[in-house]
């Protein structure tokens, strides 16, 4: 081991074990407390935005000097409106509940005793993610609303943004009495801290990481703690032979183009070949005429051609497996639904998976049978979010089945233990 390697475990380790300390004070603080730092970080947000917007553009500057494309820059920025945005997230995970300490209704046993399950925070929470600094505040916040410490290691495009956020967040922990140590940020650029951090099983509890695919593939390949995580988002939507034309004109549509880049954006289209003709034509001019390229099957081909279509691309069989993130679609023309439901099964990411039919058995068929975190009925796919599920912000999505399982939100980063209440009960 190097000098430098040898240097980064043992600042790790020491991070490591400050946030464990704080963990235990985070546990066992209020809820009011809790709340009362997050608006003290949203008021410091507000009172600084002009510093901060400064300091960002130092990352900016930086970014641009290292040649990063323009979608990198847009991510990195931290606009008026995105700043005033960090405020009003954190006033929002103020107004949700606290889920920390609320016990199940208890169940009394033939022995006497009473069993239920309580609430508690996962312990320490990793957060590895690249070039968005808005991640360093919504992160935080909801790791310390659910009681948690949490070490942040943002990418190193956005090192002095990051470092200034986490400096507001411990003054709005110290305010309010809490531990500033309970939200640390890793400074050092060099990618071994990430891979001292992935493998500190004893300080850390559980990683959650927000970047792209191949952050992702490497941590699944490195990482010993465990991960709350997707690494693809293919999501599908399969439109059956008993669907509404319009409306699976008008959720396809925005299934795709509403916004290309987010993991819930539908990639490939389904559909049944007695409805194909029908709705294909339509569905494809909107497609093609906001630039969304068509990667179609022989049949999709044949029916397009049928109706005048051109500048139509064969799809390969890398297609039916590629997370595009951009605008361009793959269509199947299936014969039945359960040639959509196995294309989806061989195919899919286990993210998001749709169906557009006014057919109940087969909305229930394809509910029990689609083996995804998110199935939805006659519904965008681009709805798998956890503001939009209700849960008021999430920490990422994940299509694992242990622990947490779709859009992850404040219960998502707590834990459950068994309580019991005796009354001298012996066990004989």
């Amino acid at each position: 081991m190097t000098e430098a390697s040898s240097q980064i475990r043992q600042m790790m380790q020491d991070i490591g074990a400050r946030a464990r300390i704080a963990s235990r004070a985070m546990a066992r603080a209020s809820g009011e407390q809790k709340n009362q730092a997050l608006l003290h970080i949203a008021k410091i947000v507000r009172e600084r935005a002009a510093q901060i917007a400064a300091v960002n553009q130092k990352d900016i500057e930086r970014a641009q000097k290292n040649g990063l494309d323009a979608a990198f820059i847009d991510r990195l920025t931290l606009t008026p409106k995105a700043i005033e945005t960090m405020s009003l997230g954190l006033e929002q995970i103020v107004s949700l509940a606290d889920p920390i300490g609320k016990i199940t209704p208890l169940q009394k046993q033939a022995s006497g005793i009473e069993i239920g399950q309580m609430r508690v925070p996962l312990g320490v929470i990793g957060i590895i993610y690249e070039s968005r600094p808005n991640v360093t505040i919504d992160a935080a916040a909801l790791c310390l609303k659910s009681g948690n410490a949490v070490i942040l290691r943002g990418g190193s495009e956005a090192i002095d943004s990051n470092t200034m956020l986490a400096g507001i967040i411990q003054e709005g922990l110290a305010a309010a009495g809490l531990p500033k140590d309970a939200v640390q940020v890793i400074t050092t650029t060099d990618r071994a801290a990430v891979g001292e951090m992935i493998t500190m099983t004893q300080f850390i509890d559980v990683i959650v990481p927000r970047g792209g695919k191949s952050l992702i593939a490497r941590l699944m390949s490195e990482a010993r703690v465990p991960m709350i995580k997707h690494l693809d988002g293919i999501c599908h939507t399969y439109i059956d032979a008993e669907a509404d034309l319009a409306m699976a004109v008008k959720v396809c549509d925005n299934a795709k183009t509403q916004r290309y880049a987010p993991c819930n954006a539908m990639e490939t289209l389904l559909v049944n070949q007695e409805i194909a003709p029908k709705v294909l034509p339509s569905l494809c001019k909107i497609y093609q005429d906001k630039g969304v390229e068509l990667r179609v099957d022989s049949k999709t081909r044949a029916t397009l051609e049928q109706n005048g279509f051109q500048n139509l691309v064969d799809a390969t069989e890398e297609d039916w497996q590629t997370e595009y993130l951009a605008p361009i679609l793959s269509i199947k023309t299936v014969a039945d639904m359960d040639e959509a439901m196995d294309h989806i099964e061989r195919y899919g990411s286990k993210h998001t998976d749709a169906i557009i039919t006014n057919n109940q058995a087969n909305a229930n068929r394809f509910l029990r049978e689609v083996d995804s975190a998110s199935v939805m009925v006659n519904a965008s796919t681009r709805f798998a979010d956890g503001f939009e599920y209700g849960l008021g912000a999430e920490i990422g999505i994940s299509n694992d089945k242990l622990h947490a399982r779709g859009p992850v939100g404040l219960d998502g980063l707590t834990s459950l233990k068994y309580v019991v209440m005796g009354h001298g009960e012996i066990r004989t």
